[in-house]
């Protein structure tokens, strides 16, 4: 069994920043992830569409959707919608996740322990919402 996580950010540099921080395993109570990468709107509600996400981590410094933008969208329109990590660009904007209704937000850049235990969190809630 693997988790799917969807990471939308237009930034390649930010995508890999959250595969390197998640590494294989966030943590050991928690499946192996996949990384399903968007760098698109589109391609975010298309791969939501489809299903089978567990968990969207979503960059708020995105162009032209930004995350906090794309995350109250997706809470709206998506059905059972997968629970979201959003990446913010400073501590003070913390404030902005909430009104995004996002799970749980770190700062950009990303730091791997703090990413890894947001990103365990939200897989073991879910999963056990799913079970």
């Amino acid at each position: 069994m693997t988790a799917t996580v969807l990471v939308y950010s237009d930034n390649a540099n930010t995508r890999e920043q959250v595969r390197l921080a998640a590494g294989r395993r966030p943590a050991a109570d928690v499946p192996p992830v996949e990384f399903l990468e968007c760098a698109t709107l589109p391609a975010v509600l298309k791969a939501l569409d489809k299903g089978g996400i567990d968990v969207c981590v979503l960059d708020g410094e995105a162009v032209p959707a930004g995350g906090m933008g794309v995350c109250r969208q997706i809470k709206d329109e998506v059905f059972n919608c997968p629970p979201v990590l959003l990446l913010i660009g400073r501590p003070q904007d913390s404030w902005l996740a909430t009104w995004s209704r996002a799970e749980r937000a770190v700062t950009l850049p990303v730091d791997p322990v703090e990413f890894a235990d947001a990103l365990a969190a939200l897989l073991r809630g879910r999963l056990t919402v799913e079970a």
